[in-house]
């Protein structure tokens, strides 16, 4: 017995220094990872890595502060807010219907900003410099069409900046705030006739249920049927998206 023991043990120490030798003979693979231009390819740079990750990270204050994104989905608030339904329609849908009549919106502005800036800088015929320049361009001219002089005045008198010779001298530290003030007013000049047929509504309800003596009662339980009524007569909907198109008529 000590005999096997001996030698299985002397098997262990010579086969052991021989696996570990072949096991360790052979180096690691190593792996390499490497960040570069990629062939020099539009958009594929370190610094256009960096300048699209930024866009991407300020992304939604651009849609909100720079598109008719804002007026549109203050109105739809302010509909739902009316209807006395807080819940519906959902939010989500709120949003992506204020996403899907932005892009329509905006459908013409940003065909220009692809054609006079991206298109060009794909293919190599200008710099991120200018095609950011040229990208602005367009906007520009959108915003100002819907941004009220008064507006305008107010930053500009405030950053104490002479008048431009023309639109594409305003900065847009300065046109996108005047135009985001300007925005905040028409919705809010839509919300509040919106509002006008349904407060009537709350109203004679209310009236209706003191003349009778049913104070306990919440009216609004009762106006609610006749509010929702009142907008399906009308086809409330369409009046409120037709609205909100006519008020972009200068885009198109």
């Amino acid at each position: 017995m000590n005999k096997k023991l001996a030698l299985l043990t002397l098997l262990l120490l010579l086969v052991v220094p021989l696996l570990s030798s072949q096991a360790f003979a052979e180096p690691l693979p190593s792996v390499n990872i490497e960040i570069g231009n990629g062939g020099e390819q539009p958009g594929t740079s370190a610094l256009s890595l960096l300048l699209i990750i930024t866009v991407l990270s300020i992304a939604p204050a651009i849609l909100v502060l720079m598109t008719s994104f804002t007026r549109i989905v203050i109105v739809l608030g302010f509909v739902r807010t009316s209807l006395g339904t807080p819940t519906m329609p959902p939010n989500q849908v709120i949003i992506g219907l204020a996403l899907f009549l932005t892009f329509f919106v905006m459908a013409p502005t940003l065909g220009k900003v692809n054609e006079v800036a991206l298109q060009p800088y794909l293919k190599r015929e200008m710099s991120q410099t200018e095609a950011l320049s040229k990208a602005a361009e367009p906007m520009k001219e959108y915003m100002i069409s819907y941004t009220r002089p008064k507006d305008l005045q107010l930053f500009m008198k405030y950053t104490k900046m002479e008048s431009p010779a023309n639109v594409q001298d305003i900065p847009i530290s300065v046109l996108v705030p005047a135009y985001a003030l300007s925005e905040l007013k028409s919705a809010f000049n839509m919300g509040f006739i919106i509002f006008i047929p349904f407060l009537i509504i709350d109203m004679v309800v209310a009236s209706v249920l003191m003349a009778m003596g049913m104070m306990m009662l919440p009216p609004v339980m009762i106006s609610l049927p006749f509010k929702i009524l009142l907008f399906i007569l009308v086809d409330g909907w369409y009046l409120v998206i037709q609205s909100l198109l006519k008020g972009f008529s200068n885009t198109y």
